[in-house]
């Protein structure tokens, strides 16, 4: 279990994981040497496991996104879970349970490219059969 502190630092860092030590040390009202010891043992336990890159401007307003429901042969599942990390465009792949067996998340510069993507998925050996719904809008992200 973590602190309140550290959960607090942890908010901090996902609004901007580049904020640097001070302005995270301001955030926090403690010092930049405090900061920096619970970032290295929140590291340390891995629970902070890497810093990501989010999307803006323009560049990120013209993407597309997609869940893809997956509905996999049993047999097939390593392979097939395999295969969806080698397509770029997948950027999050969960197992999830119900009909189906794994969510994609799929980010793409078109519709034309979503829809390529979609049918790469779609003709993946192991994969039974897709159900997909593109994202319209983000309400919010955190």
């Amino acid at each position: 279990m973590i602190s309140m502190q550290d959960q607090k630092l942890l908010g901090l860092l996902r609004q901007n994981a580049r904020a640097s030590v001070t302005d995270l040390a301001k955030g926090l009202h403690v010092s930049r040497s405090t900061v920096q010891n619970r970032l290295a043992k929140l590291e340390a336990q891995g629970i902070i496991r890497g810093y990501t890159l989010q999307l803006g401007g323009e560049y990120a307003a013209n993407q597309v996104e997609a869940h893809v429901s997956v509905k996999v042969h049993q047999k097939l599942t390593a392979r097939t879970n395999a295969e969806l990390e080698q397509i770029t465009q997948v950027c999050q792949l969960f197992s999830v349970s119900g009909e189906y067996d794994l969510i994609a998340i799929v980010q793409a510069q078109s519709l034309e490219e979503l829809s390529r993507v979609l049918d790469d998925i779609g003709n993946l050996n192991g994969v039974e059969r897709t159900n997909s719904a593109v994202v319209l809008e983000t309400r919010f992200r955190r």
